[in-house]
């Protein structure tokens, strides 16, 4: 699956799918065939940082 273009969109799905699934951001992103670094920086780009405690993105 391609992820969305779009960053609250983006955000939204991942922050949906790692809450959902249960999934540990490396599991997200293995599932996803999707750099973790990358993704991460695309993120950060928009404000936001990954939480280590909560397994999920938020505002900086």
């Amino acid at each position: 699956m391609t992820l969305p273009e779009d960053p609250n969109i983006l955000l939204s799905y991942v922050n949906m799918k790692l809450r959902d699934d249960n999934l540990s951001f490396e599991d997200f992103c293995a599932e996803n065939d999707v750099d973790i670094d990358e993704l991460k920086k695309r993120l950060a780009s928009f404000g936001y940082f990954y939480d280590d405690v909560t397994s999920s993105f938020k505002k900086k």
